[in-house]
Protein backbone atom coordinates (compact mmCIF):
# COMPACT_ATOMS: atom_id res chain seq x y z
CA UNK A 1 0.00 0.00 0.00
CA UNK A 2 1.15 3.56 -0.80
CA UNK A 3 -0.17 6.40 1.09
CA UNK A 4 0.55 10.38 0.82
CA UNK A 5 -1.05 13.31 2.62
CA UNK A 6 -1.71 15.80 -0.25
CA UNK A 7 -2.62 18.97 2.23
CA UNK A 8 -4.37 19.17 5.01
CA UNK A 9 -7.90 18.11 4.33
CA UNK A 10 -6.96 15.38 1.96
CA UNK A 11 -4.89 12.31 1.81
CA UNK A 12 -4.86 9.44 -0.87
CA UNK A 13 -3.49 5.45 -0.76
CA UNK A 14 -3.10 2.93 -3.81
CA UNK A 15 -2.78 -0.91 -3.85
CA UNK A 16 -3.75 -3.69 -4.59
CA UNK A 17 -6.43 -6.15 -2.57
CA UNK A 18 -5.05 -9.83 -3.34
CA UNK A 19 -7.89 -12.44 -4.52
CA UNK A 20 -6.42 -14.75 -1.79
CA UNK A 21 -7.87 -11.64 0.78
CA UNK A 22 -11.31 -11.74 -0.96
CA UNK A 23 -11.32 -15.61 -0.58
CA UNK A 24 -10.26 -15.82 2.95
CA UNK A 25 -13.20 -13.19 3.90
CA UNK A 26 -15.72 -15.22 1.32
CA UNK A 27 -14.47 -18.51 3.44
CA UNK A 28 -15.39 -17.01 6.93
CA UNK A 29 -18.90 -14.65 5.82
CA UNK A 30 -19.64 -18.69 4.39
CA UNK A 31 -18.53 -20.40 7.74
CA UNK A 32 -20.24 -17.55 9.84
CA UNK A 33 -23.70 -17.39 8.06
CA UNK A 34 -23.58 -21.63 8.26
CA UNK A 35 -23.96 -21.76 11.94
CA UNK A 36 -26.57 -19.72 11.62
CA UNK A 37 -28.69 -20.08 8.50
CA UNK A 38 -31.82 -22.08 8.04
CA UNK A 39 -31.81 -24.13 4.85
CA UNK A 40 -34.69 -26.96 3.63
CA UNK A 41 -33.26 -30.49 4.19
CA UNK A 42 -30.93 -29.08 7.02
CA UNK A 43 -30.95 -28.39 10.54
CA UNK A 44 -30.38 -24.72 11.63
CA UNK A 45 -26.40 -24.45 11.85
CA UNK A 46 -26.16 -27.96 10.27
CA UNK A 47 -26.08 -26.24 6.27
CA UNK A 48 -22.42 -27.32 4.70
CA UNK A 49 -20.17 -24.35 4.10
CA UNK A 50 -19.83 -26.02 0.10
CA UNK A 51 -23.69 -25.26 0.16
CA UNK A 52 -23.81 -21.91 1.23
CA UNK A 53 -20.99 -20.83 -0.77
CA UNK A 54 -22.43 -22.48 -4.18
CA UNK A 55 -25.90 -21.28 -3.38
CA UNK A 56 -24.58 -17.45 -2.10
CA UNK A 57 -21.71 -17.05 -4.21
CA UNK A 58 -22.59 -13.63 -5.88
CA UNK A 59 -23.62 -12.13 -2.87
CA UNK A 60 -20.97 -13.97 -0.73
CA UNK A 61 -18.16 -11.99 -3.52
CA UNK A 62 -19.62 -8.82 -3.22
CA UNK A 63 -19.51 -8.78 0.59
CA UNK A 64 -16.49 -9.96 0.76
CA UNK A 65 -14.98 -7.15 -1.73
CA UNK A 66 -16.52 -4.29 0.73
CA UNK A 67 -15.06 -5.82 3.40
CA UNK A 68 -12.05 -6.07 1.72
CA UNK A 69 -12.25 -2.41 0.71
CA UNK A 70 -13.42 -1.21 4.51
CA UNK A 71 -9.95 -3.52 5.60
CA UNK A 72 -8.00 -1.26 3.03
CA UNK A 73 -9.67 1.97 4.14
CA UNK A 74 -8.85 1.43 8.01
CA UNK A 75 -5.03 0.47 7.09
CA UNK A 76 -4.52 3.19 4.75
CA UNK A 77 -6.39 5.47 8.14
CA UNK A 78 -3.89 3.48 10.77
CA UNK A 79 -0.63 4.11 8.00
CA UNK A 80 -1.43 7.88 7.15
CA UNK A 81 -1.36 8.61 11.12
CA UNK A 82 -4.89 9.93 10.74
CA UNK A 83 -7.21 10.37 13.70
CA UNK A 84 -10.54 8.21 13.08
CA UNK A 85 -12.32 11.23 14.37
CA UNK A 86 -10.54 13.33 11.84
CA UNK A 87 -11.56 11.25 8.85
CA UNK A 88 -14.94 12.91 6.83
CA UNK A 89 -17.09 11.46 5.09
CA UNK A 90 -16.62 8.83 2.92
CA UNK A 91 -13.60 8.38 0.50
CA UNK A 92 -13.68 8.88 -3.17
CA UNK A 93 -12.60 5.87 -5.67
CA UNK A 94 -10.77 7.14 -7.94
CA UNK A 95 -9.15 3.65 -9.34
CA UNK A 96 -11.12 0.44 -8.95
CA UNK A 97 -9.85 -1.98 -11.40
CA UNK A 98 -10.56 -5.60 -11.00
CA UNK A 99 -8.53 -8.79 -11.77
CA UNK A 100 -8.11 -12.44 -12.09
CA UNK A 101 -5.14 -11.66 -9.39
CA UNK A 102 -7.28 -8.88 -7.36
CA UNK A 103 -8.20 -5.50 -7.15
CA UNK A 104 -6.02 -2.48 -8.33
CA UNK A 105 -7.59 0.38 -5.94
CA UNK A 106 -7.00 4.73 -5.33
CA UNK A 107 -9.19 6.45 -2.45
CA UNK A 108 -9.07 9.79 -1.83
CA UNK A 109 -9.76 10.54 1.96
CA UNK A 110 -11.09 13.55 3.43
CA UNK A 111 -9.79 15.04 6.40
CA UNK A 112 -11.74 17.58 8.75
CA UNK A 113 -9.91 20.95 7.75
CA UNK A 114 -7.86 22.48 10.89
CA UNK A 115 -8.01 26.12 11.84
CA UNK A 116 -8.82 28.95 14.15
CA UNK A 117 -11.91 30.96 14.09
CA UNK A 118 -11.18 33.29 17.50
CA UNK A 119 -11.64 36.74 15.12
CA UNK A 120 -14.51 35.91 13.45
CA UNK A 121 -16.12 38.87 15.38
CA UNK A 122 -14.18 41.48 13.34
CA UNK A 123 -15.71 40.05 9.92
CA UNK A 124 -19.35 40.96 11.02
CA UNK A 125 -20.57 44.22 8.53
CA UNK A 126 -21.48 47.09 10.62
CA UNK A 127 -24.64 48.39 11.10
CA UNK A 128 -27.13 50.65 13.16
CA UNK A 129 -30.49 49.26 14.43
CA UNK A 130 -33.62 50.96 13.26
CA UNK A 131 -35.31 53.69 16.07
CA UNK A 132 -38.84 52.69 17.11
CA UNK A 133 -41.50 55.56 17.06
CA UNK A 134 -44.80 56.22 18.53
CA UNK A 135 -46.67 55.86 15.33
CA UNK A 136 -45.34 52.26 14.79
CA UNK A 137 -46.27 51.88 18.03
CA UNK A 138 -49.81 53.01 17.44
CA UNK A 139 -50.04 50.85 14.27
CA UNK A 140 -49.22 47.95 15.42
CA UNK A 141 -51.25 48.24 18.46
CA UNK A 142 -54.58 49.17 16.09
CA UNK A 143 -53.48 45.78 14.36
CA UNK A 144 -53.72 43.70 17.44
CA UNK A 145 -56.54 45.41 18.30
CA UNK A 146 -58.24 44.22 14.73
CA UNK A 147 -56.69 40.48 15.53
CA UNK A 148 -58.43 39.73 18.41
CA UNK A 149 -61.52 41.29 17.81
CA UNK A 150 -64.26 39.03 17.39
CA UNK A 151 -65.49 37.61 13.88
CA UNK A 152 -69.02 38.65 13.11
CA UNK A 153 -71.13 38.20 9.47
CA UNK A 154 -70.46 41.61 7.26
CA UNK A 155 -73.69 42.97 5.25
CA UNK A 156 -71.20 43.19 2.52
CA UNK A 157 -72.04 41.51 -1.07
CA UNK A 158 -68.70 41.57 -3.01
CA UNK A 159 -65.40 40.82 -1.70
CA UNK A 160 -63.15 43.75 -0.67
CA UNK A 161 -59.19 43.99 0.66
CA UNK A 162 -59.29 43.67 4.76
CA UNK A 163 -62.56 41.60 4.69
CA UNK A 164 -62.78 37.81 5.62
CA UNK A 165 -63.73 35.43 2.92
CA UNK A 166 -65.52 32.37 4.20
CA UNK A 167 -64.44 29.60 0.79
CA UNK A 168 -64.38 26.09 -0.78
CA UNK A 169 -61.68 25.35 -2.11
CA UNK A 170 -60.30 22.50 -4.41
CA UNK A 171 -56.49 22.76 -6.06
CA UNK A 172 -55.93 21.28 -9.26
CA UNK A 173 -52.34 20.11 -11.09
CA UNK A 174 -52.80 18.97 -14.86
CA UNK A 175 -56.67 18.60 -14.14
CA UNK A 176 -56.21 16.34 -11.22
CA UNK A 177 -56.34 17.22 -7.66
CA UNK A 178 -53.50 17.22 -5.30
CA UNK A 179 -53.05 16.53 -1.62
CA UNK A 180 -53.73 19.57 1.03
CA UNK A 181 -55.17 21.56 -1.90
CA UNK A 182 -58.65 21.13 -0.77
CA UNK A 183 -60.52 23.00 2.05
CA UNK A 184 -64.64 23.88 2.97
CA UNK A 185 -65.50 26.62 4.86
CA UNK A 186 -61.94 28.17 5.27
CA UNK A 187 -62.05 31.38 6.71
CA UNK A 188 -59.59 34.12 4.86
CA UNK A 189 -58.60 37.34 5.64
CA UNK A 190 -57.80 39.50 2.10
CA UNK A 191 -54.26 40.83 2.74
CA UNK A 192 -53.08 38.34 4.97
CA UNK A 193 -50.76 36.61 2.07
CA UNK A 194 -51.76 33.88 4.09
CA UNK A 195 -52.01 31.85 0.74
CA UNK A 196 -49.56 31.36 -2.39
CA UNK A 197 -49.04 34.69 -3.88
CA UNK A 198 -51.94 35.77 -6.79
CA UNK A 199 -54.72 33.57 -5.12
CA UNK A 200 -55.99 36.37 -2.15
CA UNK A 201 -55.89 38.78 -5.04
CA UNK A 202 -57.98 36.74 -7.19
CA UNK A 203 -60.82 36.44 -4.92
CA UNK A 204 -61.01 40.10 -4.54
CA UNK A 205 -64.40 41.28 -6.44
CA UNK A 206 -66.36 38.26 -6.12
CA UNK A 207 -69.70 38.20 -4.74
CA UNK A 208 -71.08 35.95 -2.36
CA UNK A 209 -71.91 32.50 -3.76
CA UNK A 210 -70.05 32.95 -6.52
CA UNK A 211 -67.80 29.98 -8.11
CA UNK A 212 -64.33 31.16 -9.77
CA UNK A 213 -61.72 29.25 -11.21
CA UNK A 214 -58.18 30.74 -10.29
CA UNK A 215 -54.77 30.40 -11.95
CA UNK A 216 -51.46 30.60 -9.60
CA UNK A 217 -48.00 29.41 -9.48
CA UNK A 218 -46.34 27.67 -6.82
CA UNK A 219 -43.08 29.36 -5.48
CA UNK A 220 -39.68 28.04 -6.76
CA UNK A 221 -38.75 27.38 -3.17
CA UNK A 222 -42.15 25.80 -2.53
CA UNK A 223 -41.23 22.85 0.21
CA UNK A 224 -43.07 19.97 -1.74
CA UNK A 225 -41.17 19.41 -5.10
CA UNK A 226 -44.51 18.13 -6.89
CA UNK A 227 -46.02 21.86 -6.83
CA UNK A 228 -42.53 23.89 -6.88
CA UNK A 229 -43.03 26.02 -9.63
CA UNK A 230 -45.44 24.44 -10.97
CA UNK A 231 -48.53 26.37 -12.39
CA UNK A 232 -52.02 25.15 -10.81
CA UNK A 233 -55.91 25.70 -10.52
CA UNK A 234 -58.09 26.23 -7.45
CA UNK A 235 -61.75 25.98 -8.27
CA UNK A 236 -63.61 28.43 -5.18
CA UNK A 237 -66.64 29.18 -3.77
CA UNK A 238 -67.31 32.51 -1.71
CA UNK A 239 -69.86 31.34 1.10
CA UNK A 240 -69.86 34.38 2.99
CA UNK A 241 -68.04 37.74 3.69
CA UNK A 242 -66.82 38.53 7.51
CA UNK A 243 -65.15 40.92 9.25
CA UNK A 244 -64.00 41.50 12.47
CA UNK A 245 -65.96 43.46 15.23
CA UNK A 246 -64.38 46.89 16.46
CA UNK A 247 -62.57 46.43 19.87
CA UNK A 248 -62.32 49.15 22.43
CA UNK A 249 -58.57 49.92 22.94
CA UNK A 250 -58.02 50.40 26.92
CA UNK A 251 -56.49 48.90 30.16
CA UNK A 252 -58.69 45.76 29.80
CA UNK A 253 -58.02 45.07 26.32
CA UNK A 254 -54.02 45.41 27.76
CA UNK A 255 -55.01 42.72 29.96
CA UNK A 256 -56.48 41.25 27.65
CA UNK A 257 -53.40 40.59 25.94
CA UNK A 258 -50.53 40.79 28.73
CA UNK A 259 -52.80 38.96 31.27
CA UNK A 260 -55.42 39.51 34.00
CA UNK A 261 -53.02 41.39 36.75
CA UNK A 262 -53.47 44.87 38.50
CA UNK A 263 -50.13 46.20 37.00
CA UNK A 264 -51.08 45.53 33.42
CA UNK A 265 -52.15 48.39 31.89
CA UNK A 266 -51.90 50.36 28.50
CA UNK A 267 -49.12 52.20 28.53
CA UNK A 268 -47.04 48.40 29.61
CA UNK A 269 -48.95 46.92 26.33
CA UNK A 270 -46.94 49.95 24.64
CA UNK A 271 -43.80 49.48 26.13
CA UNK A 272 -43.97 45.63 25.13
CA UNK A 273 -45.09 46.23 21.43
CA UNK A 274 -41.55 48.40 20.85
CA UNK A 275 -39.43 46.07 22.70
CA UNK A 276 -41.63 43.55 19.66
CA UNK A 277 -40.90 45.99 16.90
CA UNK A 278 -37.26 46.07 18.13
CA UNK A 279 -36.78 42.76 18.05
CA UNK A 280 -38.59 42.33 14.68
CA UNK A 281 -36.90 45.27 12.85
CA UNK A 282 -33.38 43.74 13.77
CA UNK A 283 -34.59 40.25 12.96
CA UNK A 284 -35.61 41.61 9.82
CA UNK A 285 -32.27 43.49 8.85
CA UNK A 286 -30.36 40.46 10.26
CA UNK A 287 -32.21 38.01 7.53
CA UNK A 288 -32.38 40.20 4.60
CA UNK A 289 -29.09 41.72 4.48
CA UNK A 290 -26.48 41.25 7.45
CA UNK A 291 -26.54 37.73 7.22
CA UNK A 292 -25.65 37.10 4.10
CA UNK A 293 -22.82 39.44 4.16
CA UNK A 294 -21.53 37.92 7.51
CA UNK A 295 -21.74 35.23 5.51
CA UNK A 296 -19.95 36.19 2.85
CA UNK A 297 -16.94 38.32 4.92
CA UNK A 298 -16.48 34.78 6.59
CA UNK A 299 -16.01 32.73 3.55
CA UNK A 300 -13.28 35.35 1.93
CA UNK A 301 -11.68 35.50 5.75
CA UNK A 302 -10.81 32.44 6.49
CA UNK A 303 -8.86 29.78 3.66
CA UNK A 304 -8.19 26.79 4.31
CA UNK A 305 -8.12 23.49 2.73
CA UNK A 306 -11.26 21.45 1.69
CA UNK A 307 -11.93 17.97 1.96
CA UNK A 308 -12.30 16.85 -1.53
CA UNK A 309 -14.87 14.02 -1.28
CA UNK A 310 -17.18 16.87 0.32
CA UNK A 311 -17.14 19.40 -2.11
CA UNK A 312 -17.54 16.50 -4.62
CA UNK A 313 -20.82 15.95 -2.69
CA UNK A 314 -21.70 19.33 -2.30
CA UNK A 315 -21.18 19.91 -6.09
CA UNK A 316 -23.61 16.71 -6.88
CA UNK A 317 -26.25 18.63 -5.02
CA UNK A 318 -25.85 22.05 -6.75
CA UNK A 319 -25.89 20.23 -9.75
CA UNK A 320 -29.17 18.10 -9.22
CA UNK A 321 -30.92 21.22 -7.85
CA UNK A 322 -30.07 22.60 -11.24
CA UNK A 323 -31.19 20.13 -13.38
CA UNK A 324 -34.35 19.50 -10.90
CA UNK A 325 -35.73 22.76 -12.26
CA UNK A 326 -34.79 22.26 -16.09
CA UNK A 327 -37.39 21.49 -18.29
CA UNK A 328 -37.60 17.79 -20.10
CA UNK A 329 -35.98 18.99 -23.00
CA UNK A 330 -33.16 20.66 -21.37
CA UNK A 331 -32.49 17.59 -19.18
CA UNK A 332 -33.30 15.09 -22.26
CA UNK A 333 -30.43 17.41 -24.11
CA UNK A 334 -28.08 17.38 -21.20
CA UNK A 335 -28.84 13.28 -21.37
CA UNK A 336 -27.51 14.05 -25.18
CA UNK A 337 -24.72 15.51 -24.95
CA UNK A 338 -22.27 14.23 -21.68
CA UNK A 339 -19.58 17.16 -22.23
CA UNK A 340 -22.74 19.79 -21.31
CA UNK A 341 -23.74 18.02 -18.20
CA UNK A 342 -20.01 18.00 -17.19
CA UNK A 343 -19.71 21.58 -17.63
CA UNK A 344 -22.94 22.51 -16.26
CA UNK A 345 -21.42 20.35 -13.12
CA UNK A 346 -18.41 22.31 -13.02
CA UNK A 347 -19.93 25.27 -13.11
CA UNK A 348 -21.00 24.75 -9.24
CA UNK A 349 -17.83 24.43 -8.42
CA UNK A 350 -17.16 27.66 -6.75
CA UNK A 351 -20.45 27.98 -5.01
CA UNK A 352 -20.02 24.48 -3.55
CA UNK A 353 -16.49 25.64 -2.37
CA UNK A 354 -17.99 28.68 -0.95
CA UNK A 355 -21.18 26.75 1.00
CA UNK A 356 -18.53 23.52 2.31
CA UNK A 357 -16.11 26.58 3.47
CA UNK A 358 -19.15 28.58 5.80
CA UNK A 359 -20.19 24.91 6.56
CA UNK A 360 -17.17 24.35 8.27
CA UNK A 361 -16.40 27.98 9.99
CA UNK A 362 -20.04 27.87 11.11
CA UNK A 363 -19.72 24.17 12.40
CA UNK A 364 -16.55 25.35 14.58
CA UNK A 365 -17.72 28.79 15.26
CA UNK A 366 -21.51 26.72 16.74
CA UNK A 367 -18.95 24.37 18.91
CA UNK A 368 -16.64 27.20 19.95
CA UNK A 369 -20.26 29.49 21.32
CA UNK A 370 -22.23 26.39 22.34
CA UNK A 371 -24.55 26.83 19.93
CA UNK A 372 -27.00 23.28 19.59
CA UNK A 373 -29.85 22.46 17.89
CA UNK A 374 -31.23 19.22 19.22
CA UNK A 375 -33.82 17.15 16.38
CA UNK A 376 -37.05 17.76 18.02
CA UNK A 377 -35.96 21.44 17.00
CA UNK A 378 -35.47 20.68 13.02
CA UNK A 379 -39.05 18.64 13.72
CA UNK A 380 -40.54 22.22 15.35
CA UNK A 381 -39.43 24.13 12.71
CA UNK A 382 -40.25 21.87 9.43
CA UNK A 383 -43.45 21.45 11.19
CA UNK A 384 -44.16 24.83 11.57
CA UNK A 385 -43.00 25.85 8.00
CA UNK A 386 -45.36 23.21 6.58
CA UNK A 387 -48.24 24.98 8.50
CA UNK A 388 -47.51 28.54 7.34
CA UNK A 389 -47.48 27.24 4.15
CA UNK A 390 -50.61 24.97 3.97
CA UNK A 391 -48.84 21.61 3.78
CA UNK A 392 -49.46 18.39 5.50
CA UNK A 393 -46.57 18.67 8.47
CA UNK A 394 -45.75 14.81 8.57
CA UNK A 395 -45.84 14.31 4.27
CA UNK A 396 -43.28 17.17 4.68
CA UNK A 397 -41.28 15.72 7.40
CA UNK A 398 -41.46 11.93 5.46
CA UNK A 399 -40.15 13.41 2.35
CA UNK A 400 -37.28 15.02 4.48
CA UNK A 401 -36.66 12.03 5.83
CA UNK A 402 -36.25 10.11 2.91
CA UNK A 403 -34.31 12.19 0.97
CA UNK A 404 -32.25 12.71 3.84
CA UNK A 405 -32.24 16.56 4.20
CA UNK A 406 -32.75 16.60 7.76
CA UNK A 407 -29.23 17.44 8.41
CA UNK A 408 -29.56 19.75 5.97
CA UNK A 409 -32.37 21.74 7.96
CA UNK A 410 -30.13 21.40 10.86
CA UNK A 411 -27.02 23.09 9.75
CA UNK A 412 -29.68 25.58 8.14
CA UNK A 413 -30.45 26.24 11.54
CA UNK A 414 -27.52 26.23 13.51
CA UNK A 415 -26.13 28.71 10.94
CA UNK A 416 -28.98 30.75 11.41
CA UNK A 417 -28.29 31.23 15.36
CA UNK A 418 -24.31 30.87 14.91
CA UNK A 419 -24.59 34.38 12.39
CA UNK A 420 -26.98 35.81 14.82
CA UNK A 421 -25.50 35.51 17.88
CA UNK A 422 -22.23 36.94 16.09
CA UNK A 423 -23.88 40.21 15.65
CA UNK A 424 -25.61 40.66 18.05
CA UNK A 425 -22.23 40.61 20.12
CA UNK A 426 -20.88 43.10 17.47
CA UNK A 427 -23.65 45.05 17.81
CA UNK A 428 -22.19 45.82 21.58
CA UNK A 429 -18.58 46.09 20.51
Amino acid sequence: MNTERINEANAKASGKILTETINKHIDSLANQYAKTMKLDGFRKGKVPVSIVKSRYKDNLHEESKQKSINEFYSNAIKELGIDEKDVIGQPLIIKFDESDSGIDIELKIGITPNFDVNNAISYMPKFELESINDKQVEERLEQLAKNRAAIVPSDEKILKDGYIANINFEGFLDDKPFDGGKAENFDLTIGSKQFIPGFEDSLIGMNVGENKTIDVTFPDNYQSPNLAGKAVQFKVKLNSIKKRDEIKIDDSFAKLILGDKEENNLSKLKEQIKKDLEIESKTKLYNERLKEEALENLSKAFTFDLPENILEQEINVLFNNEVSMMKQEEIEELRNDQEKGKELREAQRKKAETSVRVTFVVDKLAKQEKINVDDNEVFQTIYYESMMSGQNPQDVIEHYRKNNLLPAVKMAIIEDRVITHLLDKSKTI
